[in-house]
Order: structure tokens, then C-alpha cells, then sequence
């Protein structure tokens, strides 16, 4: 038994996942509708960490992950402030709609900037996965500060 997981922000980075959860396979890469992502989230440093948004007719490109069992418990530690939930996106492989669990959170920031080295690891994983230039573009023009 397994848990799939759509990241969306530095746990894109397989390194970074795998750290947090073992046994994290990337299943592939996937699009969430109707959605935009901001880096709003208020983070325990004080900057911005990324996050979801309603949006008609936008896009938020990301990875699913196969999880273990259990795996969503050892995330949750790492992810205060977020709130699991339940999405539905749009899967590049074999073109097929996924059921998968993700974060999302309502404390934000009113100025939403996110540190520089952040991003760098949203980035990184954009690129390691393959995500579209057009959205590693988008990505690039995230606020950033120090």
C-alpha cells in the first residue's frame, strides 16, 4: 500500500523529499487546474513558502510521489502550518487524472516574498524533474529576499 503526493514547492527536490520520507519514488509529473501558486505562506522564518490558490483556468505543475505507507505522518512534521488535502490532477504519464493528498495553508503572509535559497530549491527540483520551461519561467519570478 502506498500514498501518492503532489509536491508542488521544494519538496519537488527528490533529495529533499527522501530526506523527510524514505522510500519517496517520483511516480511523475502532473498539473493541478484551476489553481496558481504564491509564496504566501507564512513560514517559520518569517518569509514566504509556497502555496495554493483558487484560479480559474491557471495551472500549478508539480511531481507526484508514490509515498509508503505512513509516509504522509512523517511529512506532516515537517509541514506546520499546512493542512493535507484531498486534489485531483492531471498526470503527463499515460494522460490519467490522480486522486493524490497535498498542502495547503491559510496563514499567509500580506506580503508574500520567499528567501532566495528557498526558491532555489523549488527551482531545482522544477529542472530535475523536467517541468516546462514556461513554468521554471514562472518559478524564476518568484519574490525573493536575503
Amino acid at each position: 500500500m502506498s500514498e501518492p503526493y503532489f509536491a508542488y514547492g521544494s519538496n519537488l527536490k527528490l533529495e529533499r523529499l527522501v530526506a523527510r520520507v524514505p522510500g519517496a519514488i517520483p511516480y511523475g509529473v502532473a498539473w493541478l487546474p484551476d489553481h496558481t501558486l504564491r509564496c504566501d505562506k507564512h513560514g517559520r522564518d518569517g518569509s514566504g513558502k509556497a502555496n495554493l490558490h483558487d484560479a480559474p483556468g491557471e495551472r500549478v505543475w508539480g511531481v507526484v510521489y508514490t509515498l509508503p505507507l505512513g509516509g504522509l505522518d512523517a511529512l506532516d512534521a515537517f509541514e506546520g502550518g499546512y493542512r493535507r488535502v484531498s486534489i485531483r490532477v492531471q498526470a503527463t504519464r499515460a494522460a490519467e487524472q490522480l486522486d493524490v493528498t497535498t498542502y495547503r495553508s491559510d496563514r499567509l503572509l500580506d506580503e508574500p516574498v520567499a528567501r532566495v535559497d528557498y526558491r532555489a530549491l523549488i527551482l531545482e527540483g522544477a529542472r530535475e524533474h523536467g517541468l516546462p520551461a514556461a513554468w521554471i519561467a514562472e518559478l524564476e519570478r518568484i519574490r525573493t529576499r536575503g
